[in-house]
């Protein structure tokens, strides 16, 4: 009795040693297929016993749902037993894709061959099949929860008797042609410029089937380029006829009830700076000397919303575009150009409607007083920034005095506002100059003046003064939680930092603090090590990269970058909805409303928030366009530029002249097979170790300029030793 009991223990041991062998099998390959005879071989069981013992074990997991079988007499681990989460997908030019599921710190890797057709923006859920080098995860797409309803912008190539047409699309986050039937072309024809949608993908295609939604015409043809941007990332590029109808009946003459029931300040010195080009004038500014030597500055913003009111069609309309669009050669304004062209544009010699914040400021610039309301303004001059920066500069001119004191005050909110912790970031801003085709000429950079700066912080002090009025408390705690639209932007990331903190070592600087206050310092004093040094441009690119990304809520948090404790958007309701609800609110506070609700407000911030990226995804791309069509001539030439990303298909170069940038593919290098290495934020040569990481500095040639996929590629040239500086070529 004795001996069975201990025999019948070990088989129990055994079978425990096995089942736990083929469960760990499962679970660190699961989606690798196993038939019995390979689960046999992998736990070395050799006798018809311990074989029999593996099947049992097999039909045990089976049917406890564990394990699920496949094609062949195969099993894999039951998909329900992984993690599945859910998230969004942003794929690869490669057909690979990353999920991005929120409150993870890392994106899930999905190789091509398990995307299971899921594209860019699609809601999908991710079986999480492995950890790979460095923990990462990897999963495969288990189920796709929601489409993106992105369209695409492409080439229609059709087949010899036009009976059905494949679309090459530009974005290279769609890694493979759109297929589209004869009755989806919409009349297109081969060579066309068109916008697609995708309309489904069989699992038996290897394409994803789609119908066109506009033809825009020729490729390379300026207006169709742009036109297709903005199709692209789903904004508008006309406005409905009845839209455009509402606007042209608003009546022009402002009743004299209206300018009654208003602050009238027609009589004080006003006048607007702004670009050369501008066609809105949405903010003026006016001064004078009061009785007790301070001085009364008003900033005056367009009173849109005296025009355009809640749920009319052009409120609807302009919630939606939420932001006006500036592409290169054009702009997409939020409101029809009758409003934001004529009726609230600020133009000189008219009187105009505002919703202003007038101050009362002393030599220091500090605020003695304060008044919020509506008021009519005349306007006495136009600047543009160039005159304005001429008065500046020569003390004399048109309005010189009011113009050299709202100067001299504004250096003073400057200074201070620095001394707060302001983060000063001056990267170059590229620029082109056009000819009447829309093909670029030149490259050149906006420069900031104090004729900027004036403007900016007369703004930037309006704008922190009406979110303090609504959002701070009042003696006793009385309004302490009206609901308001606030402009916020949160703390660096401190792994961003950290980042950041490595990378500006290589170019001998230090960034000691920590946390809070003193990083903003620490960067400032950064900024202004390296004004004017080659790296200038580099370092500012990633220092705004490791800051977070400014939105707008209803529950303030501050603003980190501008160190205000209270932040809005008030000074700009022609192009920005959000100002449109901040003068709304306001308005309605002033008036002694109780709080609006706030589910609203937030829901409407988060639109806001994310049509302001899309319109700058937008402007990036018409940027891209015009640097791929300015380098079109500059094929097989060489520049100088630095490295200005890397990751593990290619290093990104910016040219020194231009800062435009294109990338060099690692299976172009062939002087060595390379690798990213991820930690370090470099590629390596496996064989000989030559490293390439951010900021190097190279000398490329320009081998190819896609115009389609904005796209360009160079061939490395040469690299420049970073303590000697001398040049050293790549074979």
């Amino acid at each position: 009795m004795v001996k069975k009991k201990k025999k019948s223990s070990r088989e129990d041991m055994r079978r425990k040693d096995a089942t736990a062998l083929i469960v760990e099998l499962f679970r660190s390959l699961p989606d690798k297929r196993y038939s019995v005879k390979n689960l046999i071989a992998a736990t070395g069981a050799v006798t018809r016993d311990e074989k029999e013992r593996v099947r049992g074990i097999v039909r045990t997991l089976f049917e406890e749902g564990a394990i699920e079988a496949v094609a062949d007499g195969k099993y894999r681990l039951n998909r329900s037993r992984r993690d599945v989460v859910e998230g969004v997908v942003d794929m690869t030019s490669s057909g690979a894709l990353y999920v991005i599921v929120e409150g993870c710190d890392k994106d899930i890797y999905v190789n091509a061959s398990h995307a299971g057709h899921a594209l860019h923006g699609d809601r999908v859920k991710v079986a999480v099949t492995r950890r790979g080098r460095h923990g990462n995860p990897e999963g495969e797409v288990v189920e796709i929860v929601e489409r993106s309803a992105r369209k695409y912008v492409g080439v229609v190539e059709t087949d010899e008797k036009e009976s059905y047409a494949f679309v090459r699309v530009d974005n290279r986050k769609m890694p493979v042609d759109i297929f589209i039937p004869a009755r989806g072309l919409k009349g297109a024809v081969s060579g066309r410029k068109v916008l697609v949608e995708i309309t489904g993908w069989p699992d038996t295609m290897k394409s994803p089937e789609g119908r066109i939604v506009d033809v825009f015409g020729t490729p390379g043809d300026n207006d169709t380029e742009m036109h297709a941007i903005l199709a692209e990332f789903d904004l508008p590029y006309s406005y409905p006829e009845e839209v455009e109808r509402a606007a042209e009946r608003i009546p022009e003459a402002i009743p004299a009830e209206e300018i009654a029931a208003r602050r009238d300040m027609r009589g004080v010195t006003t006048f607007t700076i702004d670009p050369a080009d501008a066609k809105d004038f949405d903010d003026a500014l006016s001064v004078r000397r009061l009785d007790n030597g301070n001085y009364e500055v008003g900033v005056h913003i367009a009173d849109v919303t005296y025009y355009v009111h809640p749920g009319d069609v052009i409120d609807t309309e302009g919630q939606q575009r939420a932001t006006s669009v500036y592409l290169v050669d054009r702009t997409i304004p939020m409101l029809p150009e009758r409003l934001s062209n004529g009726l609230c544009s600020l133009r000189p010699n008219e009187e105009k409607l505002c919703f202003s914040a007038v101050f009362e400021l002393d030599e220091q610039a500090q605020v003695h007083g304060q008044w919020f309301g509506r008021t009519i303004i005349y306007s006495d001059r136009r600047f543009t920034y160039q005159e304005a920066q001429e008065v500046i500069e020569t003390g004399a001119g048109d309005y010189a005095d009011e113009m050299l004191t709202l100067n001299r005050l504004a250096q003073t909110l400057r200074k201070e506002r620095f001394r707060n912790g302001s983060i000063g970031f001056e990267r170059e801003e590229a620029k082109f100059e056009l000819d009447e085709n829309g093909k670029p000429l030149r490259v050149y950079f906006k420069e900031m003046k104090e004729s900027n700066q004036l403007v900016e912080e007369f703004m930037l002090l309006a704008n922190r003064k009406v979110a303090e009025f609504v959002g701070r408390k009042r003696e006793g705690g009385r309004n302490a939680e009206r609901t308001f639209v606030y402009r916020v932007h949160d703390r660096p990331n401190a792994d961003k930092l950290a980042q950041f903190r490595s990378f500006v070592l290589r170019f001998g600087y230090s960034m000691r603090a920590q946390a809070d206050r003193a990083v903003a310092k620490e960067i400032n004093r950064l900024m202004k090590k390296i004004r004017g040094r080659k790296e200038e441009n580099i370092i500012s690119t990633l220092a705004i990269r490791s800051m977070a990304k400014a939105t707008y809520t209803t529950d303030n948090i501050g603003h980190y970058g501008l160190a205000f404790d209270y932040y809005t958007h008030f000074t700009s309701p022609i192009r920005r909805y959000p100002d449109m609800m901040v003068h709304r609110l306001l308005a309605h506070y002033l008036a002694g409303g109780s709080s609006e609700e706030k589910e609203y407000y937030e829901k409407m911030c988060e639109h806001s928030s994310a049509m302001e990226v899309r319109a700058a995804e937008a402007e990036r791309a018409s940027i891209k366009y015009k640097m791929v069509e300015f380098m079109l001539d500059k094929l097989d030439k060489e520049f100088d530029g630095h490295i200005s990303g890397i990751t593990e298909w290619g290093i990104y170069v910016e040219l020194e002249d231009t800062k435009i940038e294109g990338m060099v593919a690692l299976r172009d290098m062939t002087d060595d097979f390379y690798l990213f290495d991820e930690d370090n934020y470099a590629v390596r040569g496996r064989e000989h170790g030559r490293t390439f990481t951010l900021g190097d500095e190279v000398r490329i040639r320009v081998v190819r300029a896609d115009l389609q996929r904005k796209q360009l590629d160079f061939d490395l040239v040469a690299t420049y030793d970073f303590d000697t500086k001398e040049a050293v070529a790549v074979e």
